[in-house]
């Protein structure tokens, strides 16, 4: 099953999020704001998922936890049961997380993979559907590595 991956923000655009994806029959991942178990909590974004999870049954729907480079909201993180979390500290402390994350039967990542940002989204319904259908269109229409010439345009040779 393909995945969508969304930055949310709030419940509102959790919600949204999972329903846009549920009506393509796609998976979702929601990805907190870059940091944010610093200024919002493990507990916060474990709750909002839950929330989220609830407002579409049977979806399938992962988190992930952006916790920066502090290894002690990681150990939160895990405790809130958010079995995905970024990591971005010493490469030092990675070592004993990832001990400690396959005791949890979770996973620390270092890099966020790319996702839509709704952070200013007005209406965050509609800009989760409307990418959605962009995404879903620009893999129909792969670019070839080697672009052919259009008709009636002179291929350059040298200089």
């Amino acid at each position: 099953m393909k995945r969508a991956f969304f930055i949310v923000h709030s419940l509102s655009q959790a919600k949204a999020a999972v329903a846009a994806a549920a009506e393509r029959n796609l998976a979702v991942t929601l990805l907190s704001a870059p940091g944010a178990a610093a200024f919002g909590g493990a507990g916060w974004f474990a709750a909002l998922i839950r929330a989220a999870r609830e407002s579409r049954p049977g979806a399938d729907v992962a988190a992930i936890l952006d916790c920066g480079p502090r290894a002690d909201l990681v150990q939160a993180a895990f405790r809130e049961e958010l079995k995905q979390v970024i990591f971005t500290g010493d490469a030092r402390q990675l070592r004993p997380l990832r001990d400690i994350a396959r005791q949890w039967q979770a996973e620390i990542l270092r890099r966020r993979p790319e996702a839509c940002d709704l952070r200013h989204a007005a209406d965050p319904d509609s800009v989760c559907r409307t990418w959605l259908g962009a995404t879903a269109d620009l893999k129909k229409r792969r670019p070839r590595a080697i672009q052919r010439p259009a008709a009636g345009i002179k291929k350059r040779t040298g200089r």
